[in-house]
């Protein structure tokens, strides 16, 4: 297995694992671990120290499907391949954007939903900053995750069916948003919910317009073809405080220097009703909202149907049903 350490395609360190152990090795063991958190996996993440390289390589192709299995076509598969994300614009609007915005609205006002484990407020503990296992809150929502709209490009992207491993709105307010971190959502899904390999693809639906001063989520191009172990053991319900500030699961400075340096920092931005489809892979983040306006999407991840998750690889404990869900959960909100 190579692990790239460097920009330069020249600098490469080789491990001294055998062929045979590329798809899969003992982290606990490799890395001298006693606990009980770290498992064997491809992808060692949450560890006690740093590896002797920034990232290791990712295993296998990201679109799984073909042009003619659905609606994106072969540019837009092959631009999803290189990136790691797609924006289609105007991907709804009309009557349709009006119903979700509305629906947006009377989700986030609604108060017996404050105080619930599945509510996130900003760290100032005013707006709701998230609210999670949204397609069981609302018909609304659930009529739109099982959109066959979406689901074909999951089944494109993914080479099989899925179910929805998550589901929620966020809410960025004008001036009070706080930002996010850079990050790899499949680190923790991997890390703390046990999904196995990188077969899941996230739809975010904008449901307000994007622009550059309110926070706009921001791709690093690329980076999806490389995973970047993160250091430090994860903390027993590490979810209450990294739904709201992510510290543990973030990438080093110099993988990002490294990755931004070869294909910089993208932020799709235009008017609300865009889709943008991203690998699970993706490292992403956000900037705090410095403007008046609001920043708000619809957010499902679809998971292969063979892919659902196990015993977390670097956690003592599952996070909660409302953070990952099973095929055919029954989640009572």
């Amino acid at each position: 297995m190579e692990v790239q350490t460097s920009s330069n395609p020249q600098t490469k360190h080789r491990s001294n694992l055998d062929p045979q152990d590329q798809q899969r090795f003992d982290w606990q063991r490799f890395a001298g671990l006693d606990s009980g958190q770290a498992r064997a996996t491809r992808y060692p993440t949450r560890l006690p120290e740093p590896m002797d390289s920034l990232w290791v390589d990712r295993q296998g192709p990201v679109v799984k499907g073909s042009a003619d299995q659905g609606p994106l076509s072969q540019q837009q598969l092959d631009e999803f391949e290189q990136k790691g994300f797609l924006f289609e614009p105007d991907f709804l609007g009309g009557e349709e954007l009006a119903r979700l915005r509305e629906e947006l609205k009377a989700l986030l006002d609604n108060d017996a939903y404050r105080g619930k484990d599945y509510s996130i407020v900003e760290p100032s503990g005013k707006e709701i900053r998230s609210l999670f296992a949204v397609h069981y809150l609302s018909r609304v929502f659930a009529h739109l995750a099982n959109d066959e709209r979406l689901v074909g490009r999951a089944r494109q992207i993914l080479g099989g069916e899925s179910y929805v491993h998550q589901s929620r709105i966020n809410y960025k307010p004008g001036f009070e948003g706080k930002g996010f971190n850079w990050h790899s959502d499949f680190e923790t899904w991997h890390a703390e919910d046990g999904m196995p390999d990188m077969h899941a693809v996230s739809a975010s639906i904008v449901l307000t317009d994007n622009h550059e001063f309110n926070g706009p989520l921001m791709l690093i191009p690329g980076s999806h073809r490389v995973f970047v172990p993160c250091i430090g053991e994860t903390p027993d319900n590490n979810h209450e405080k990294s739904l709201q500030k992510q510290e543990i699961g973030v990438p080093s400075q110099e993988a990002l220097r490294q990755l931004i340096d070869r294909n910089g920092i993208e932020a799709p931005k235009g008017s609300a009703g865009g889709l943008l489809l991203f690998d699970c892979n993706t490292l992403h983040g956000s900037n705090a909202n410095m403007s008046p306006d609001p920043r708000s999407n619809a957010f499902f991840v679809y998971n292969r149907a063979d892919n659902r998750c196990v015993e977390p690889f670097a956690a003592n404990r599952r996070r909660p049903d409302f953070l990952a869900h099973e095929p055919g959960s029954d989640f009572n909100p």
